[in-house]
């Protein structure tokens, strides 16, 4: 895990902190090879170069948001916007982290992507990654 993910974490909240742990292990789990690095802020895990999923601690909890994760069809994961694909959902505790849905969601975002490494290239259109 980067060292950066490891700061990020370290200095969050007694609340949130256990939360941003678990979900960096399980994500370096569940997406093995993948590149994490804070980007804008935050623990991002990229897929060739493709953000794919990330968390950040917001006011109602830890944000976990899937760059592609409208198209996964779970019913847990909110999609507030329709221009974008992603999809994400809050954790206010820890016991809320459910191991296998995480493992499925992750699975999903190794297969269902959009292209946003070229989004701005694209002038704002994403198209799907085959």
């Amino acid at each position: 895990m980067n060292p950066e993910t490891l700061r990020y974490n370290a200095a969050q909240s007694a609340a949130y902190a256990p939360i941003c742990d678990l979900l960096a292990t399980e994500i370096g789990k569940g997406l093995k090879g993948a590149e994490n690095r804070v980007w804008h802020g935050h623990p991002v895990w990229f897929l060739d170069g493709n953000p794919t999923v990330g968390y950040s601690v917001q006011k109602p909890g830890v944000r976990l948001m899937f760059w592609s994760g409208a198209d996964f069809g779970e019913p847990r994961l909110d999609v507030v916007g329709k221009r974008f694909k992603d999809a994400s959902v809050f954790y206010a505790d820890v016991t809320e982290v459910r191991k296998s849905e995480l493992k499925r969601w992750l699975s999903l975002s190794r297969r269902i992507q959009w292209d946003y490494k070229n989004l701005v290239r694209r002038k704002g259109r994403l198209e799907r990654l085959p």
